[in-house]
């Protein structure tokens, strides 16, 4: 049972004066749905969705932003960048790989442990490789916080992450060593979708 399909609508956001309060208890979270997604929205950086409660709809049970992004396989370990590479013809073999970011994910409190983090996530995937889909997008990568429950929260969907250390990571973003990594890296491919 999917309480996002029973309960809830899917619309964008586009309008800060008809937003009703959200609260997901993280403050960089709830400060972007509040104010910076119109921002991002209105420069083409991203769109920003949320699902509304159908008994009450200025109620926002989860919001998510998606942007265009890519996996660049030429800066990646070799080991990583073979895992990415799988089942992609060598003919076909590219510099970057389609992806499509999910910017950020929010769960109004009150409405946790009911998975719905869990079935935005399967919405994007299979949003992502049914027919009407406009381009051509192999990935979904997020950067996850850098936290043991957040990352689980990904795998646990299906994401991998795509350095296997924190070191390689920062390596990849010209990060200094002694500093702290906040997000990590993770992908999940939408062949594994298809193949099904």
């Amino acid at each position: 049972m999917s309480y996002l399909f029973e309960h809830c609508t899917l619309g964008e956001m586009t309008d800060p004066t008809k937003i009703g309060e959200f609260i997901c208890g993280d403050q960089d979270i709830d400060d972007f749905f509040s104010n910076d997604c119109f921002g991002y929205a209105k420069q083409l950086l991203g769109k920003t969705y949320c699902y509304k409660l159908d008994e009450n709809p200025h109620k926002i049970v989860c919001a998510f932003t998606l942007a265009n992004a890519s996996i660049r396989v030429n800066d990646l370990p070799n080991a990583r960048k073979k895992k990415i590479e799988t089942d992609i013809p060598h003919a076909k073999s590219l510099k970057d790989y389609p992806a499509v970011l999910v910017g950020r994910l929010g769960v109004a409190r009150e409405f946790r442990s009911k998975h719905i983090g869990s079935e935005v996530l399967d919405f994007v995937k299979y949003w992502f490789v049914e027919p009407n889909n406009k381009t051509g997008c192999r990935f979904v990568i997020v950067d996850a916080y850098n936290n043991p429950e957040t990352l689980a929260f990904y795998r646990r969907n299906g994401f991998k992450s795509v350095f296997s250390t924190d070191k390689q990571e920062k390596d990849y973003r010209h990060i200094e060593q002694d500093a702290h990594l906040n997000t990590r890296l993770m992908y999940f491919d939408l062949l594994s979708i298809i193949s099904q």
